[in-house]
């Protein structure tokens, strides 16, 4: 016989498995990640038919399988009919899915992953249909705290290099700050302008002993992280707002800077997952054939 359990999960991605079944890839609050055979889901009349569906909240008893667990019995709990809606939010929903299902574990709990999962795609549901480009805004923010959970978020309130506080000049509209992704965050220019001076300067270590040639002196040399892009103290001040606990609100002067904003961390979490986020290009996609919502 096999074993059975209980759990709640959202669906985040689903494939098709033989003629009429469905694979189904699902964050539970329980177990972590789970992928489960949804048992003639596509068939018409299918109980599973619409609970297999994406971003559906379901709670589940599952049977424990050789490969694949399967799906017994499922009573839906939550969905999110305001995303299908909207292709911009649909996206947008797709885009954070993508995050959580590279970060997320199998085969143990998920609690919080799952809370902030389904905080932001409530967010993004209920923005009202004329705020199109406040998507932007909640984007940067559940990038930023997906990665903040997982003890990877980007450091901006201080400079990477010298660990120094950085604070925005908002009275110079030449005022820059870089921003690195491999290096992990901000980048305080001088900083990183000394460095490019003093890399001339080699650094040395104590001589070393090697047999046949005797003492020698190890040469190394600090590489100079490469800047991403350049902010300027509106797009810093957003950045480092990112990073308090409670949600963002959209300020409709900045939607410009969303944007530049979203796309820097886009950068940083391409760059830690070590894929492109697909559903990005929907993203660009929509906001392309919808210009005046982001001008």
């Amino acid at each position: 016989m096999s074993r059975t359990y209980k759990a709640t999960g959202i669906n985040l991605k689903a494939q098709t498995l033989g003629e009429s079944d469905r694979i189904v890839t699902i964050l539970t609050r329980e177990f972590g990640l789970i992928r489960a055979v949804a048992p003639g889901a596509r068939k018409q009349n299918s109980s599973l038919g619409s609970r297999s569906a994406m971003f559906v909240v379901n709670e589940l008893l599952m049977a424990k399988g050789r490969s694949l667990d399967k799906i017994t019995q499922a009573q839906t709990v939550k969905t999110y009919p305001g995303l299908a809606e909207d292709l911009g939010k649909l996206a947008a929903g797709q885009y954070l899915a993508e995050i959580v299902l590279c970060q997320a574990l199998s085969e143990q709990p998920q609690g919080e992953l799952y809370e902030l999962l389904n905080e932001y795609l409530h967010q993004l549901e209920v923005l009202p249909k004329t705020d199109k480009s406040s998507i932007y805004a909640y984007l940067a923010h559940g990038v930023f705290h997906f990665f903040a959970l997982a003890g990877l978020s980007p450091q901006v309130q201080v400079c990477c290099l010298t660990q120094q506080s950085l604070k925005p000049d908002f009275t110079d509209q030449n005022w820059r700050v870089g921003f690195s992704v491999t290096a992990g965050g901000t980048v305080c220019l001088q900083a990183w302008e000394n460095l490019g001076k003093d890399r001339v300067k080699p650094l040395l270590t104590p001589s070393t002993y090697h047999p046949n040639l005797g003492y020698q002196t190890v040469v190394h040399r600090q590489d100079i992280p490469v800047i991403s892009c350049r902010l300027d103290a509106t797009q810093l001040g957003m950045l480092q707002q990112l990073s308090q606990p409670d949600m963002i609100r959209m300020d409709a002067t900045k939607n410009n800077n969303w944007l530049s904003v979203e796309q820097i961390l886009r950068q940083y979490a391409q760059y830690h997952l070590g894929r492109p986020i697909r559903s990005a290009t929907l993203i660009d996609s929509y906001f392309a054939a919808n210009h005046d919502a982001t001008v």
